[in-house]
């Protein structure tokens, strides 16, 4: 889902998938997050389906469209 709205929306995103990455899955972990998504926008860390959160996210890094 959040893959969908960031397409929608135009932005282009990395996915670092952390059931295929082992790195991936270490560096989610030691920010203390056991699920995923986890979507990083700047400085912002936005868990879950949240279109509301993401949009704020991409506002505060400056990239709202």
């Amino acid at each position: 889902m959040v893959k969908v709205y960031l397409s929608r929306k135009g932005f282009e995103y990395t996915e670092h998938n952390v059931s295929l990455d082992r790195e991936a899955l270490k560096e989610l972990v030691s920010k203390g997050y056991r699920s995923t998504p986890v979507t990083v926008i700047g400085e912002e860390n936005v868990v879950g389906y949240s279109p509301s959160k993401i949009d704020e996210a991409l506002e505060m890094a400056g990239l709202s469209s």
